[in-house]
């Protein structure tokens, strides 16, 4: 497996060199400078390669090429979007870059509502809770109906988490949810994610699959023609919020996802910290099913709780089989040297690490994107890969 970093392009208190020095040989970026829905031009994504490669690191993977909401609706200017995505893709390829991750998560992008959840050992995490999100979306942001969207006990729990709250809280509960995440794709006041949320509201299900069914028809044939894999990210968490439509959750969604466009270019990013959220996702199986579609993997674990909460816990320390998970992606390499398949091996990133030391409290982190925190979890998903990898090698 390719050992990569998540990276936020030259501004990121993380530099190219300190990714190096973790270890890690992928760099996973996007031009975030380009808004979205605009073409990437050609000398932008050269310019950004060559400051990886002069690192002595590889750009492995493009998160994200990011989808215009009216691509996601079908709406206004879709068209032009769409050829704009097309162009993206061409310019990609052309500067060598072919593995591109994406989403089709309707108004917010991931979720959390605590930003600095305090474990144990006093590090912190990001964490996601019920009581408070339906406490923000039923009395703060009062969208319609959505106090038939929560269970009793849980509006009962939020009530009371709400009458709790200072303004202070209450107005930092509102930015952690709609004031937009890293990586995630732009922000919103209280008056514009109540209109998009009823756009897509309108749209349901059906009509939101429909429209990433859509995109792929449109999007797949020219990744084929230029040698790029998509490989979509699940929603995160896996579940609806403000009664949004979700279409990438289940093992059922990613296995109607790859019918829909069955080609090597339509792919999937196994994120095990977004499907494990839902303890009916088995991420061991999915992988065995799944395997040769998987291109890329997030490598995160979380520990759940009964009403839909989740905390992100160590990466060997949650209720994800990280290391079954693991076995299953080698026996998939395996798999694919054995029978000849041109890929490069599948690149792996840890997965929001949690904030420790002295980079607690010190200004300019992303959330969830610590440096201590990543280099942890990537030294213990190396120790798993290395040690398995020994195991494979005595039996042979």
């Amino acid at each position: 497996m390719k050992e990569t970093w998540r990276w936020f392009g030259p501004n990121d208190s993380v530099s190219l060199q300190h990714i190096a020095q973790a270890g890690a040989s992928g760099i996973v970026t996007s031009l975030h400078h380009i808004p979205t829905g605009a073409a990437w031009p050609l000398a932008d994504i050269q310019a950004r390669k060559k400051m990886i490669e002069d690192h002595g690191l590889e750009w492995a993977v493009v998160e994200s090429v990011p989808l215009h909401n009216d691509i996601k609706t079908r709406t206004g200017n879709y068209h032009s979007y769409i050829e704009n995505y097309k162009t993206s893709l061409r310019n990609l390829a052309a500067a060598g870059v072919y593995d591109v991750c994406y989403n089709f998560m309707p108004v917010v992008d991931w979720t959390r509502t605590n930003l600095s959840y305090t474990l144990p050992n006093k590090s912190q995490a990001l964490r996601f809770e019920m009581s408070d999100f339906a406490a923000y979306d039923a009395y703060i942001l009062q969208r319609p109906g959505a106090e038939a969207d929560y269970q009793p006990e849980v509006l009962a729990k939020a009530k009371a988490r709400l009458d709790a709250m200072g303004d202070e809280e209450k107005q930092l509960l509102e930015k952690n949810i709609i004031a937009g995440l890293p990586g995630g794709e732009g922000s919103y006041n209280r008056e514009g994610i109540r209109a998009a949320i009823d756009q897509f509201i309108r749209l349901g299900n059906e009509g939101m699959r429909a429209n990433l069914f859509a995109f792929l028809r449109e999007i797949i044939p020219v990744a084929e023609e230029v040698g790029i894999r998509m490989a979509i990210h699940p929603d995160d968490p896996p579940f609806s919020l403000f009664g949004l439509p979700r279409v990438v959750s289940t093992a059922d969604d990613a296995r109607a996802l790859l019918q829909a466009a069955p080609s090597p270019a339509n792919g999937l990013t196994l994120c095990a910290g977004s499907y494990g959220a839902r303890c009916d996702n088995d991420l061991v199986a999915m992988a065995r099913e799944f395997g040769d579609r998987i291109y890329f993997v997030h490598l995160r674990n979380i520990k759940r709780e009964d009403d839909g909460s989740f905390y992100e816990s160590d990466h060997l320390d949650g209720d994800n089989d990280m290391v079954g998970l693991v076995e299953a992606l080698l026996d998939e390499e395996d798999r694919r040297r054995q029978q000849g398949v041109q890929l490069p091996p599948i690149a792996m990133r840890p997965d929001h690490g949690h904030l420790m030391g002295d980079e607690i409290g010190k200004p300019g982190i992303n959330p969830g994107y610590s440096y201590a925190g990543r280099m942890k979890g990537l030294a213990e998903l190396r120790g798993v890969i290395h040690a398995l990898t020994s195991l494979r090698r005595r039996r042979a």
